[in-house]
């Protein structure tokens, strides 16, 4: 193994729930609709796909 792919391993990104740090190879990446997230596990992705349904029916679309 390279260096590259080594760093590339030990890449870490943040839950997009609960900000836990996981490994890149680890984290499940749904793409959702202007931006990609990151979770840890099933429980932090159900609890987003859950929040970001909820805001969709209040018709609330969150501005940038």
């Amino acid at each position: 193994m390279t260096k590259s792919s080594d760093k590339a391993a030990d890449e870490k990104v943040s839950c997009s729930v609960c900000r836990k740090e996981v490994p890149l190879s680890e984290a499940m990446i749904p793409e959702a609709e202007d931006y990609v997230a990151h979770f840890c596990g099933l429980e932090c992705y159900t609890q987003w796909k859950r929040q970001s349904e909820r805001s969709k029916q209040q018709g609330g679309k969150t501005s940038k």
